[in-house]
């Protein structure tokens, strides 16, 4: 056997202390595979918990994969951990750790839960890895909290960076991250999204799972290069001004052999009893959110992407599955909690601690709970009883507006209340507006594919439902391909059809959003109160039978972005809007404009009030409004 040096733990009493009670943010810092000098003697310290082994040992190219050449010791016995240093073990080599256990004698080869990298998939062996980089965003760090604030524009463009784009040459294989780098920040610049959302980068074993089934909860994928090429891309987003958000699954993980389940012999990270520990859903494992060490090892992961990649806020995937016992399970196949309830008291525990752990140590980042149900305080601050999270995606406001656009609209009127209900409950929580990847798979079809009409209603349909979405109060969030309307649903096997732009009707759309980023972004209006109810207020929400409503955006300052809506192919002559305001107002967006591929009717610029009391407002505008079209006008001197 070689000879493997154990006397020195890189686990002091108090990092052993935190991780038993689960408050130990940095244990990767500490855990897994880290490059040292010994004695004068180069070589990697491993560390692995795994307390119901009887016999750890790690084997990698520094051994030939001699399973029961370097055993590791269980230094801290209490707290389960094996560590050891192997000489001449380098940066770049692989490993994995063989794990033996009494119960059921099993043995079998594990990946590294805290390895920084990973080999390309299907294979499966961790890889020693450092994480330098010499960083060139500190501007960008010493901004962004401005960036990320809540009273600030949040345009995020959700991307699956394996099928965002493609090389023409190798359409079979996705862009690396330092190629897909300058594609991205140039086209992010020039659309005006202020953030991108990364589905999930974790190593994963299954392409398809686009993320979801998460194996390396501290490792980039290195299906597109390694963890330098992935700060790369962070890095020249930032420098270019875009906020980068990352996509993190604390609710469940793979069965996969190699991964964290049954990882010692036992239910280690799961919960043992399926009714708790098997997620019939995802056919995957739910984390044991009671278990002090499983605690400490999400909120590791959890604030690792934002130490050492420079992240600016997480989304956490699937929070209703977490909240819930009895999450897509049917009756008698869970069980209930300590007072015969529903909620899963350990997860909400956790996401308290895991949001104030965040904001302690990044108060510029933030987190964003993807939570379907009517949960009370998603997005409120832990000592008034929240979950602690900065915002929450409004799923609500998504079903009901995709279900009304859906319609024909000669049936519109019968749905008013579906585009005009959201605003009852919009200030309940800090709201994203999600149109997601979620929307466009599995049968669902394209965002355009779901508008009614022929080729040119569907586009004017697209223009209105996007408008609509930017002039409504909440930050927003919209799936690539989105933009431009493409045809066809999402395939996570071949790049977006950018092909289509040359098409008037696609490049019309494109450049819709383009416009509409660009007036959001200098409009305080139009995010300034996104929270408040002092940001929203109704002129006419009542004329559903014409599918019309008109309402006000207000700004922290004063200022003021009138936006009526014509839900109808029907052009409406003289229409009478009620305003606060006397004098012209200035019409900023009409989605009906020409360079957007629509009809070209307008209001010619701008219009002057009357002095004719209308909507409960001294002054009005006599207004045409286009066919399936949205209209933005601000009072000039605004």
């Amino acid at each position: 056997m070689s000879n493997i040096q154990t006397s020195t733990s890189r686990l002091s009493a108090l990092d052993l202390h935190l991780f038993r009670e689960g408050s130990h943010t940095r244990l990767y810092e500490r855990m897994g595979a880290h490059l040292e000098v010994r004695d004068g003697v180069a070589g990697c310290h491993f560390a692995l918990w795994a307390p119901n082994a009887h016999a750890v040992s790690v084997m990698g190219e520094f051994n030939d994969w001699q399973r029961h050449s370097h055993w590791l010791k269980r230094i801290h016995v209490d707290a389960g951990i094996w560590e050891g240093f192997v000489p001449g073990a380098s940066i770049g080599q692989h490993y994995k750790f063989h794990i033996e256990s009494t119960k059921d004698a099993y043995k079998v080869d594990k990946s590294d839960p805290f390895a920084f990298s990973s080999e390309v998939a299907p294979a499966t062996a961790s890889v020693i890895t450092n994480l330098d980089y010499h960083w060139h965003d500190e501007s960008w760090m010493a901004r962004r909290k401005q960036a990320n604030a809540l009273d600030a524009p949040m345009s995020v463009y959700e991307l699956h960076l394996g099928s965002w784009r493609r090389s023409p040459e190798t359409p079979e294989l996705p862009l690396n991250y330092r190629l897909i780098a300058p594609q991205l920040a140039d086209y992010c610049v020039e659309m005006g999204f202020t953030h991108v959302e990364l589905m999930p980068v974790m190593e994963h074993p299954f392409y398809g799972s686009w993320g979801y089934q998460v194996t390396g909860y501290f490792a980039a994928t290195s299906r597109y290069g390694s963890p330098q090429d992935f700060m790369f891309l962070i890095d020249h987003l930032h420098q270019r001004g875009i906020s980068v958000i990352l996509d993190w699954v604390p609710s469940h993980f793979p069965n996969d052999e190699h991964g964290l389940a049954y990882f010692d012999g036992t239910a280690l990270y799961e919960h043992a009893d399926p009714r708790q520990g098997y997620h019939p859903e995802w056919s995957s494992q739910i984390f044991n959110y009671g278990r002090h060490e499983v605690r400490a090892f999400l909120l590791s992961s959890a604030l690792f992407w934002l130490d050492k990649y420079h992240i600016d806020g997480l989304r956490v995937d699937a929070v209703a599955s977490m909240l819930y016992l009895d999450y897509a399970r049917k009756e008698g196949e869970w069980i209930p909690n300590e007072y015969g309830g529903r909620e899963n008291i350990a997860a909400i525990h956790f996401m308290r601690q895991l949001n104030e752990a965040v904001y302690r140590d990044f108060p510029d980042t933030q987190t964003i709970a993807e939570e379907s149900t009517a949960w009370p305080m998603v997005s409120r601050p832990t000592w008034v009883g929240g979950l602690g999270f900065g915002m929450k995606w409004n799923m609500g406001w998504m079903h009901d507006t995709l279900n009304y656009y859906a319609h024909q609209p000669i049936h519109r009127k019968y749905h008013h209340d579906q585009i005009t209900f959201s605003i009852w409950y919009a200030f309940h929580e800090n709201f994203m507006l999600p149109i997601s990847h979620d929307e466009v798979v599995h049968g669902k079809g394209s965002l355009i594919a779901k508008l009614p009409g022929d080729e040119w209603q569907r586009f004017a349909n697209l223009r209105l439902l996007l408008g609509y979405m930017w002039a409504h109060p909440g930050k927003k969030l919209l799936f690539m391909g989105c933009e431009f309307g493409q045809f066809s649903e999402w395939n996570h096997d071949t790049s977006l059809d950018w092909h289509l732009l040359k098409y008037p009707v696609h490049a019309g759309a494109k450049a819709w959003l383009r416009d509409l980023n660009a007036c959001y972004k200098s409009r305080p209006a139009l995010f300034g109160r996104d929270f408040s109810q002092d940001g929203f207020e109704w002129v006419d929400c009542h004329d559903g039978a014409e599918s019309i409503i008109s309402f006000l955006r207000r700004g922290p300052h004063g200022e003021m972005m009138l936006v009526v809506i014509n839900a109808t192919p029907v052009v409406r002559e003289n229409y009478r809007v009620g305003v606060p305001l006397g004098g012209r107002w200035r019409e900023v967006l009409n989605s009906d404009a020409p360079c957007y591929a629509g009809s070209g009717k307008g209001n010619a610029g701008g219009v002057n009030t009357e002095d004719h009391a209308h909507h409960g407002r001294p002054n009005s505008l006599q207004l045409l409004l286009p066919p399936l079209a949205i209209l933005f006008f601000e009072p000039e001197g605004n």
